[in-house]
């Protein structure tokens, strides 16, 4: 997810009880100024700015960033071609996230919320001075047509909405989501994550005078309410980002002190390596090193040295963030649908080796879809996360109950044979066994062969030598790395045998997790469930993470889900750090402290130039 998180995989939840009304708001319904889901809210009504900002930090300058492979599209709604980097700077949302506590956020285009105790709907009024770029207000009206476009036009946002069945205009300034289902607390807070984008605009003409078509892509500039307008462009080459002097949120607290570069450039690069070396260079501001071994070793040029470059190992973005990065078999394929065979093939993958010999040992092996967190399960089942799984005892593998999840091991020969050994005994047991060396289906007498997608050649370093511990029991498996258009496609369509992913999770996963793991997302085109999981079980604990009364309950449940889905061996767990690593040139500056769950870039750093 290099690791890039669409926005739709970050989700926030809230309890109405713990928002703070609007000072300005007596009548009801009584909006609130936003919500927060572990405890009070940290910002208190009339806030001036978040506490991690420089309210003083200078305007201006440019930002000069890098991107890996290419666009043909800034249709931010669109699920169709690649969309462009930095697409998020023209737009905004309802809400908008604070980085220095735990799921809360607060009125951006919206000024605040209400819902009843029931949560069977959510109203959120728009804040009278917000402004389109071409002057016109925001209106109830941009925010029904967004969530209809949404919806119709994008399987990822369909299936997160999908309990939202309307969205209406209620009054000169708000508008009401009513929901199919009750007491289901996140549906508020995500659709204040909402991105909104210009009716009127989208229903107008182009340039060219003919209508615009929001269900295809363009390469028109798009025009939004955010603080950004696109400039200048080169299709699939670069892009360059304005700050507006027009903005009509600039001085709103929860924008003090952020959006600070007078214009952002991306330029796009096919190879990664490439991509690094502009960095070294001085051709881009910043960078975020993905590969450990380069980390170790890469960072030895002059700019380094003399401090004129500054690395950094970040825990910040991570502290609240679970990660599973995985080999992804695709269950829909007939050779993988057996649970024993894709156990079987997480024993071909020799850890400890491949982070000795390619990552200077930076690595931990992940063993948790909530990998990183207290929401990670461990040792055997016990109290309220017993109950739970035991409610669904006929549904459940008994291991679910008798045997702890825990990674082959490797890292010498005899660590690796053994491996070995234990996977082929696997194959036995589903039905495959060794012929003429090569592994082969007892009943069809068809080899197993299946092919890796990549998006990155990066990523070959560590699937190629998998692929070959597999070939020593006879398993014909292939690496193929394909251009970024390609991959996007290919995987939103399910066109694949094995991929590599990754999925974050926040600490108060929800909605999303139906399109990870459920089952009415396992056939759906466009959707997160890349293994193509549909199990009734998982299904029925994905309902009591969403529906959980309370925290204990809930953290319970994500407990007991995690534990099912590492029993179904859908995936071969990789590796992660438990830091960021960024590293960056003296033309960029940054606060004296980061926010406690972010590294605040771009949006709260500035230009050195800027700054004299």
């Amino acid at each position: 997810m290099a690791l890039t998180w669409s926005k739709f995989g970050v989700v926030f939840s809230l309890l109405g009880a713990m928002a703070l009304p609007l000072q300005a708001v007596a009548q009801e319904p009584n909006f609130q100024i936003g919500s927060s889901v572990i405890s009070a809210l940290k910002y208190k009504p009339g806030f001036k700015h978040f506490d991690y900002v420089n309210p003083d930090a200078p305007k201006g300058g440019n930002l000069r960033l890098s991107a890996s492979g290419t666009y043909d599209t800034f249709n931010p709604l669109l699920s169709k071609g690649e969309t462009a980097v930095g697409l998020t700077l023209p737009f905004e949302t309802l809400m908008k996230s604070a980085d220095d506590e735990l799921l809360a956020s607060y009125g951006l285009l919206a000024e605040g919320v209400f819902f009843p105790d029931d949560v069977s709907n959510a109203t959120f009024r728009l804040r009278e001075e917000a402004k389109w770029a071409d002057g016109m207000p925001v209106t109830p009206d941009d925010v029904v047509f967004s969530f209809d476009k949404s919806k119709e036009l994008n399987p990822l946002l369909s299936n997160y909405y999908k309990h939202v069945v309307k969205a209406e205009k209620t009054g000169e300034r708000d508008v009401t989501f009513t929901f199919d289902e009750k007491n289901n607390k996140e549906l508020p807070n995500i659709l204040g994550q909402l991105t909104v984008v210009p009716k009127h605009w989208w229903e107008g003409a182009g340039p060219d005078g003919k209508p615009r078509d929001i269900s295809r892509t363009t390469l028109e500039p798009v025009m939004g309410s955010g603080p950004y307008k696109i400039a200048a462009f080169a299709p699939g080459a670069t892009i360059r980002y304005e700050l507006r002097d027009d903005y009509w949120g600039k001085d709103l607290n929860v924008n003090v002190g952020q959006n600070n570069f007078g214009s952002i450039t991306y330029t796009y690069f096919g190879d990664r390596d490439v991509e690094f070396e502009a960095f070294r260079a001085g051709n881009s501001d910043y960078w975020q090193e993905t590969q450990a071994a380069r980390w170790a070793t890469g960072y030895d040029f002059p700019a380094v040295k003399d401090g004129r470059v500054k690395k950094e190992d970040v825990p910040n973005a991570l502290r609240a963030t679970g990660i599973m990065q995985a080999l992804v078999p695709n269950t829909r394929r007939d050779i993988f649908k057996d649970e024993k065979v894709r156990e079987a093939l997480n024993y071909g993958f020799d850890f400890e080796e491949l982070n000795r010999t390619v990552a200077f040992n930076t690595y931990k092996r992940i063993d948790s879809y909530f990998w990183n967190t207290e929401l990670a399960s461990s040792g055997l089942p016990e109290g309220r996360e017993l109950e739970i799984l035991g409610g669904l005892k006929d549904k459940l593998s008994p291991a679910v109950f008798t045997t702890p999840y825990t990674n082959p091991v490797g890292g010498d020969p005899q660590k690796s044979r053994d491996n070995l050994r234990k996977a082929i005994g696997l194959f036995k047991e589903a039905g495959w066994e060794i012929k003429g060396n090569r592994m082969v289906n007892t009943k069809t007498g068809k080899p197993m062969s299946f092919e890796i997608l990549l998006s990155s050649p990066m990523l070959e370093r560590w699937a190629v030598p998998y692929t070959n511990n597999l070939k020593k029991i006879g398993i014909d498996a292939r690496v193929r790395t394909v251009d970024a258009s390609q991959y996007t496609n290919r995987v939103r369509s399910f066109d694949y045998d094995m991929i590599w992913n990754v999925w974050a999770q926040t600490m108060n996963p929800g909605n999303e997790q139906a399109d990870y793991w459920g089952s009415g997302s396992a056939n759906q085109q466009g959707s997160r469930n890349y293994a193509g999981i549909a199990d009734p079980a998982i299904d029925a604990l994905i309902r009591m993470v969403i529906f959980a009364p309370n925290r204990d309950e809930q953290v319970a449940a994500i407990k007991a889900l995690d534990r099912v889905l590492l029993a179904g061996h859908y995936v071969v767990p990789l590796f992660y750090r438990g830091t960021q690593s960024i590293a960056y040139w003296n033309t960029v500056t940054r606060p004296a402290e980061y926010p406690t769950y972010a590294t605040g870039f771009p949006d709260v750093w500035w230009s050195s130039a800027a700054a004299k």
